[in-house]
Formats: C-alpha cells, sequence, structure tokens
C-alpha cells in the first residue's frame, strides 16, 4: 500500500518522465503488480491525451457569466 500512495504522489512527473530512473522502474515493477495503480496511471493518461487533443469548446455568455460571479464571489469569501 506504500507504494501506491507514492505512486499518487508521483504521477505528475512520472507521465511527464521527469522522474529519477531508479524510482520510475520500482513504480513499472509496481504497476505490474497492482491493478489499482495501473487503472490510475492508465486512466490519467487517456484523460491527458483527450485533453491535449481536442479543441476548446465555446461557452454560451450566459454560463461564461454565472461562472465569472460564481468565481467572484469565492474570491471574495476566500478574503474573508
Amino acid at each position: 500500500m506504500k507504494m501506491c500512495t507514492k505512486i499518487m504522489t508521483e504521477l505528475s512527473d512520472y507521465l511527464d518522465e521527469g522522474i529519477d530512473p531508479a524510482l520510475r522502474a520500482e513504480i513499472e515493477q509496481h504497476l505490474i503488480k497492482c491493478k489499482n495503480c495501473r487503472i490510475v496511471v492508465n486512466t490519467t493518461k487517456k484523460t491527458i491525451d483527450i485533453f491535449c487533443n481536442s479543441e476548446p469548446a465555446a461557452i454560451p455568455e450566459t454560463t461564461r457569466q454565472k461562472l465569472y460571479e460564481a468565481l467572484q464571489r469565492k474570491m471574495r469569501s476566500c478574503r474573508s
């Protein structure tokens, strides 16, 4: 279970290939044995691929305005 936590902590660096080679090898060995971690890593990779290969969708003006107002309220409440 400790390695599962380590993978979640290092996931971004692992996927960006910005991780120490020894730790990368350790993670890859763990992924062979741990189905749950494999699912998390593969799902995250697929999500990133979908996001990077998609076109931005236009947001209707009313939705944009509601989002802006909600963010403004949230930011004001965080400052208080």
